[in-house]
């Protein structure tokens, strides 16, 4: 019986990932910095409904370095991730999925009264992950994916 279960989850994987392929995508792609090339990744990429946002960093546009403030670089790096977010008709609401990387994980708490003034009602799932070292200084890097709420779907 396992066996056969693992085979229907194989085929239901295969026919999903043949579709994927056929799917339109649409990318949000960052502004060149300065008379640079711009950079080579896409802040978000709409494939079919749903939409992959990439790792933001609360970046004081200032210095191109992380806020000195960590509840400053809270607040940017959500904002950042909205903008993105807003480039594709979505709102954070529509997250249904974050993962948070931090230097110190002594600042969940600090985070999270940031990230809660983000949503209105429920929020995405989400993996907080204590990593070593982020790009520029940076404490926080969030990325998520989202999905436009269809009327008349079911809420578990």
């Amino acid at each position: 019986m396992r066996k056969l279960a693992l085979a229907v989850s194989l085929a239901a994987l295969c026919a999903v990932s043949s579709n994927a392929a056929d799917t339109e995508r649409n990318y949000v792609v960052p502004p060149a910095a300065g008379t640079g090339p711009a950079a080579p990744f896409s802040t978000g990429v709409m494939v079919g409904e749903t939409f992959y946002v990439a790792g933001h960093l609360g970046i004081d546009t200032a210095t191109g370095q992380a806020a000195a403030n960590v509840d400053t670089e809270a607040r940017l790096v959500m904002d950042a991730v909205k903008h993105t977010l807003d480039q594709a008709s979505l709102k954070a609401d529509d997250l249904v999925s974050v993962t948070v990387y931090c230097t110190d994980l002594e600042l969940y708490d600090k985070f999270n009264a940031v990230y809660r003034t983000y949503f209105h009602g429920h929020y995405p799932a989400r993996a907080f992950i204590g990593v070593n070292k982020l790009l520029r200084g940076a404490h926080f890097e969030v990325a998520g994916i989202a999905a436009k709420e269809e009327p008349g779907v079911r809420k578990l």
